[in-house]
């Protein structure tokens, strides 16, 4: 893999426009440097007949079944609402109609 240069990590702050100073760009050299050896690590790992996934673990979604049960009524729920208007709250309007 070729080395990754100075010019190369100013190209990418400029692309990203991102301002750096020398002492930054000398030190992303480094940094990215790092990243992308680490990248070709496991570019290398063996992956012929590894299925591909979404979670390194199995997951099963747990889900009960629907059943109806007795909740609360109408007159229940609205019965400590400050105000009521056709069996819905009543709140006050916040937005205006343009």
């Amino acid at each position: 893999m070729p080395e990754l240069t100075r010019a190369d990590v100013a190209h990418l702050a400029g692309l990203a426009r991102i301002a750096m100073t020398d002492d930054e760009l000398d030190r992303m050299v480094g940094e990215l440097g790092i990243i992308l050896e680490s990248v070709a690590k496991v570019q290398q790992a063996p992956i012929e007949g590894v299925e591909p996934m979404s979670h390194p673990l199995p997951l099963t979604n747990v889900n009960r079944p629907d059943a109806v049960h007795p909740s609360l009524s109408a007159a229940a729920a609205l019965a400590g609402a400050p105000e009521v208007d056709q069996q819905r709250f009543s709140v006050p309007r916040i937005l205006d109609e343009e």
